[in-house]
């Protein structure tokens, strides 16, 4: 390999001085770029026989390489690995950087005489071109000059730093070091030199046009044969981007903690609320109050659409700033957004943070909740997560207020809607079996299935049967078929009367004849009925509204008698009574018998008849006035 260039030789600021210092660096070493031998000191070439030619590190170091190869691999750039050897060798030090690996061997792992092999270092010089083609910042200090002044850097450090070689030699290194480098790394190097120990720390250093970076600094003494300390060795290295990585990992998962134990509490609480409140404005009401008395926020408002007028009313409000005038639907509002895209939304309102959130629950629309932050701060993606939950918990709470007030309230909107989508199973089978089909109940099963008895009028059950093989995921199953009728109970209609119930409408009637059904609803005018009945046109197409009615409720209703005594009655008791009422067998002559009935509800005779009985006494008791 070539020889070195004189030109930084002689004393502070000559390299002279560092090619002594370095001539007592006994230990191999040998850089590597891509597989490649770009330099090797005068031990190394002793050690392993290195000639001019020998640049292919695997043929340059047999039974070293490949071990070498893998740990290069594998060392993160900017950082330090030891690599032990199997045998009885010792072993080496990677310094991995961008552009290559320096690897400094223990003198034993060579296998050679250290006094043969190396003996011709100690007076040579090692070389400035290989020095300089090193990949991470190298430094000799002279600790036997006044203030352990810098003797020797490399065209790496130079590069890392921005200092010219005539800008550094014959300074302390202490001048990278500023205001925020890490005095307890300034001290632990400070304890290595004087303790001749090496040491490896990470601070903060500045570049000459005072940019910061974080650098790696190992410095290790070096000794002559004496065992003195002649000079110290340092390898820098530039681990901005990982460490700056790191920090914000750090800081990351403390923000994450501090949103987590924060907002537990409101969590917590809000939940409370939403399982305690009797009522949806109560339920509202101590919504906002919680949120705006929490740590992070200064208000809350939960707002809803009023088609009338075209705006967001303010239904209630808690905290400093959180009151709010009508916002017009198209005003740029966080909130305006999200009530049009059904998604939560961050944004700035007389400059402090806000972040909107849809309050719906199975596609009703509820409303929007509008939280803003106590100062100017960031809400990031996980904490806007946090409160989506909290708003679905919301509108959950809201959701079953509005269910609750189906049959107690006395003020109702009457709904009339025309169903023709093919995916409603009375349209489709009044279509398929040329029938008509009447709705009379519902049976809830296990598993929150619905099943809707029907009777039905001009067909019979094979012609029923032979209709429904043709309709895809829909079951209809004949439980009584007498005369021109049938009763049966049909699955598959897509659950709309469930569907309605946990929106908070009752359904009346459903009446399907030639593909069409014509669907009746009360629901309670206090409800957001524009938001049931477009969710029912998303639901099924070619829906059209007939008409709309308000009407007050007079005594007790049809209805709420049959809700009052369907509380009073078990599910088998109230199944075997309606089985039997709408199967005929309260005429005479019965069309069916107790044994086709008990049949059709999976019990044995005896159990159907003790339900039957059981039922009968209480509705008895119902009308007479007992219960």
């Amino acid at each position: 390999m070539d020889d070195v260039d004189a030109d930084r030789r002689g004393n502070v600021g000559d390299p002279a001085a560092a090619a002594r210092a370095l001539e007592h660096v006994v230990d191999p070493l040998v850089a590597v770029a891509d597989g490649t031998i770009t330099y090797a000191n005068e031990a190394a070439r002793d050690a392993f026989g290195i000639g001019e030619a020998d640049r292919d590190a695997a043929t340059a170091l047999p039974g070293y390489w490949d071990r070498l190869a893998t740990a290069i691999d594998e060392t993160t750039v900017g950082t330090v690995r030891r690599v032990d050897f199997d045998d009885d060798r010792q072993g080496a030090r990677i310094h991995r950087g961008v552009d290559g690996a320096t690897i400094t061997f223990d003198r034993g792992a060579t296998g050679a005489d250290d006094e043969g092999a190396l003996a011709g270092t100690r007076d040579r010089l090692v070389k400035d071109r290989a020095l300089e083609e090193a990949p991470v910042g190298i430094t000799i200090s002279d600790p036997d000059m006044e203030d352990n002044p810098l003797v020797y850097v490399n065209e790496a450090y130079e590069e890392m730093t921005g200092y010219e070689y005539d800008e550094v030699v014959g300074r302390n290194c202490r001048f990278l070091q500023g205001e925020d480098s890490s005095e307890a790394a300034i001290a632990e190097m400070a304890a290595a030199v004087a303790e001749d120990y090496p040491v490896t720390v990470e601070l903060k250093n500045y570049r000459k046009d005072g940019t910061e970076f974080w650098n790696e600094v190992t410095i290790a003494p070096v000794r002559d044969e004496d065992g003195a300390v002649t000079n110290y060795v340092g390898f820098q290295n530039d681990v901005t981007a990982r460490k700056e990585a790191e920090l914000a990992l750090e800081e990351r998962t403390e923000e994450l903690e501090y949103i987590l134990d924060r907002v537990e509490g409101l969590i917590q609480d809000v939940t409370a609320v939403v399982a305690g409140s009797t009522d949806r404005s109560e339920l509202e009401s101590e919504v906002c109050e919680r949120i705006a008395a929490e740590d992070g926020y200064d208000g809350a408002w939960i707002g809803e659409r009023n088609p009338a007028t075209g705006t967001i009313d303010v239904r209630s409000s808690a905290g400093s700033g959180a009151d709010r005038q009508q916002l017009e639907t198209g005003a740029d509002h966080p909130a305006v957004e999200t009530l049009e895209t059904t998604e939560s939304t961050v944004g700035t309102v007389e400059g402090r943070t806000c972040v909107a959130l849809p309050l719906s629950y199975n596609g009703i629309e509820y409303g929007v909740l509008t939280v803003r932050a106590d100062r100017d701060r960031d809400v990031d993606e996980r904490e806007t997560v946090i409160l989506s939950a909290l708003a679905r918990s919301i509108a959950s709470g809201v959701n079953a207020r509005e269910t609750s007030r189906v049959l107690a309230t006395d003020a109702v909107v009457a709904v009339e809607l025309e169903l023709a989508d093919r995916s409603f199973a009375p349209a489709a089978l009044s279509s398929a079996a040329d029938c008509r089909l009447e709705y009379r109940r519902s049976v809830h099963r296990t598993g929150d299935e619905t099943a809707s008895l029907f009777t039905v009028a001009g067909a019979t059950g094979e012609d029923l049967t032979a209709a429904v093989a043709d309709l895809e995921g829909v079951d209809c199953r004949v439980v009584v078929e007498h005369d021109d009728e049938c009763l049966v109970e049909l699955t598959g209609d897509s659950g709309l009367v469930g569907w309605l119930s946990e929106r908070g409408a009752r359904t009346q009637a459903i009446e399907a004849e030639d593909g069409r059904a014509r669907v009746t609803l009360e629901i309670p005018r206090s409800a957001n009925v524009r938001s049931i009945v477009e969710a029912i046109e998303d639901r099924y197409d070619g829906t059209d509204v007939r008409s709309f009615q308000q009407r007050e409720r007079e005594g007790e209703t049809r209805q709420e008698f049959a809700a009052r005594l369907e509380e009073a009655l078990t599910d088998r008791q109230f199944g075997a009574l309606q089985r039997a009422y709408l199967g005929g067998y309260f005429e005479w002559p019965r069309p069916t018998t107790g044994e086709e009935l008990a049949q059709s509800m999976g019990v044995s005779r005896p159990t159907f008849h003790e339900h039957l009985r059981t039922a009968e006494a209480k509705l008895c008791r119902a009308f007479f006035g007992d219960a």
